[in-house]
């Protein structure tokens, strides 16, 4: 079926959906920060319609202000991985808000998270606690610089390592989402250094570094990419960019931001067994609260203040309360049958969904792996963003609002990765793919 055929069809009712609340709290909220919003996707911006304001959460549920129930398959861009308000993570917290909401001095909680990551993840021998994603990969870009003398880094088009100056080239994430090609602000200077190369394509990689000799710190990427939907490593392509980044002296890092802890408890490094240099965490390893991590070679983590020269800090940075989210939340993610039951549940998911679309004749390709999933509407195979961005968004958008109708919340961006959790029953999935299935026939 045509992508045609998608654009032209009538348009989906949303007359059960209840917005009146949340038009008129969203209305407010547009003349009091920019857009409305304090993350630019949560705008709906590219779905259109009207953004649909939160009440509360709980396990695979989202509740808005008027009334509305949604099974969510955000679950906060990724850390609620056990579910929303997970009763024993809420416990937790409570016990520790007792004792202080940050200390700004070292505590336990720091050494327990530490070593937690440091036995989970394989390349993480020492680690950093910081306050976000963004802040992580800023930090750890500094870290790459300052190891190895040089200034020039590679990064993939439609990888996303948050909004930091050097990487808002080929972004993915929201500069995707609203078609930005580059953001205004960014000095030419602050991106001179900053190589672009196409995802699953080591060739391009090799040539780069051909023309740039001795200049290049290393190589960023998201191992699986979920910041221009979902996209998986072509076989044999991040074993080749750890050999390309070693016989060139430099560092590959992996931006496990979201991958961490979710398609395996040892993040996508121990999933496809590639042992990057440097690593960096967030989402799940703060169990729905503020946080972010960096971490690799005790080598290389020895040039960090106050051990080396290399300056970073952060105020509230290892603060008492995200330690204990993310500690309960990995204990919790540790236990037997974990990752097989986001296993099952997931791909039961995407065979549904692929299986409805197709139903229709509407073209559809997407994948899963644990708990993350995602999809384009258009012929496959997708490897790389170039090919994702021939998803066809508008009829994206008329299936968000269609689903929307039928109380599913998906991301309201053809450009971003789904994740399920712990909590998503059998009867959620079911309900899902029904709802898929007539959301499809509705657009078709």
């Amino acid at each position: 079926m045509s992508t045609k055929h998608i654009l032209t069809s009538v348009p989906v009712s949303t007359s059960n959906l209840r917005t009146n609340r949340s038009k008129e709290i969203f209305t407010a909220a547009q003349k009091l920060m920019p857009g409305g919003v304090n993350s630019p996707v949560r705008a709906f911006s590219s779905v259109g319609g009207q953004p649909i304001v939160f009440d509360r959460v709980k396990g695979a549920y989202a509740w808005d202000v008027d009334g509305n129930r949604f099974i969510d398959y955000i679950g906060s861009w990724g850390p609620a991985i056990c579910g929303h308000a997970n009763p024993q993570v809420i416990s937790a917290l409570h016990d520790v808000l007792e004792k202080g909401t940050s200390f700004g001095a070292p505590c336990i909680l720091e050494n327990i998270l530490a070593e937690m990551v440091i036995d989970a993840v394989p390349s993480v021998e020492s680690v950093r606690f910081v306050n976000s994603g963004t802040e992580a990969c800023m930090a750890v870009l500094r870290l790459m610089r300052a190891f190895t003398g040089r200034d020039k880094i590679i990064k993939f088009e439609g990888c996303y390592h948050g909004h930091a100056d050097m990487f808002l080239v080929s972004a993915g994430s929201g500069v995707a989402t609203l078609g930005l090609p580059n953001s205004p602000g960014v000095p030419r200077s602050s991106t001179a250094d900053t190589l672009i190369a196409p995802y699953n394509c080591l060739e391009s990689v090799k040539k780069i570094f051909e023309s740039n000799r001795d200049s290049i710190a290393g190589i960023i990427l998201e191992p699986v990419v979920g910041n221009a939907g979902f996209i998986t490593p072509e076989p044999g392509f991040l074993e080749g960019l750890r050999e390309i980044t070693t016989e060139n002296n430099a560092l590959l890092v992996f931006d496990e931001v979201m991958t961490g802890f979710r398609i395996s408890y040892g993040g996508a490094q121990a999933k496809y067994g590639v042992i990057p240099d440097l690593t960096t965490l967030g989402k799940i390893i703060g169990g729905g609260l503020p946080v972010g991590a960096y971490g690799g070679r005790a080598e290389i983590m020895k040039m960090v203040a106050p051990a080396g020269p290399m300056y970073q800090a952060g105020t509230l940075s290892g603060n008492p309360l995200a330690m204990t989210a993310g500690i309960k939340t990995l204990e919790l993610l540790k236990q037997e049958g974990t990752y097989e039951r986001l296993e099952v549940i997931t791909s039961r998911l995407i065979n549904g969904i692929l299986s409805a679309a197709r139903a229709t004749n509407l073209p559809i390709a997407g994948s899963s792996i644990s708990a993350m999933f995602g999809f384009f509407l258009c012929e496959g195979p997708v490897n790389n963003f170039e090919q994702a961005k021939k998803s066809d968004t508008q009829g994206f958008a008329r299936l968000h609002r269609a689903m929307l109708e039928r109380g599913i919340y998906l991301a309201p961006s053809a450009f971003e990765a789904g994740f399920t959790s712990l909590a998503h029953s059998d009867t959620d999935i079911d309900i899902t793919i029904t709802a898929f299935k007539e959301s499809f026939e509705a657009i078709a």
